[in-house]
């Protein structure tokens, strides 16, 4: 499975957590399956998520692609697929 088929497919299932304060609040108490960030994402978010000791995948393309696919018309650095 792609990357892009896991994310629609744990949007389908309700198991997203989209934004970068929403994704540091659930790392924080949660164990995620994995966190994605997107190619672009700043650097000092990027240097806290890939910090947390979580699974973390860049994703291939830009925050704008990230935000098209989680279906949101604005633009996505952050996405936490939550633990089953």
């Amino acid at each position: 499975m792609n990357i892009e088929e896991m994310i629609k497919r744990a949007i389908k299932e309700n198991r997203v957590v989209v934004g970068y304060r929403r994704s540091l609040k659930y790392i924080r108490n949660n164990v995620p399956e994995v966190v994605i960030l997107a190619k672009n994402a700043p650097e000092n978010i990027k240097k806290v998520i890939l910090n947390s000791n979580v699974k973390v995948v860049i994703f291939d393309g830009s925050s704008k692609d990230l935000g098209t696919i989680c279906g949101r018309p604005h633009p996505i650095t952050t996405i936490v697929i939550k633990g089953s």
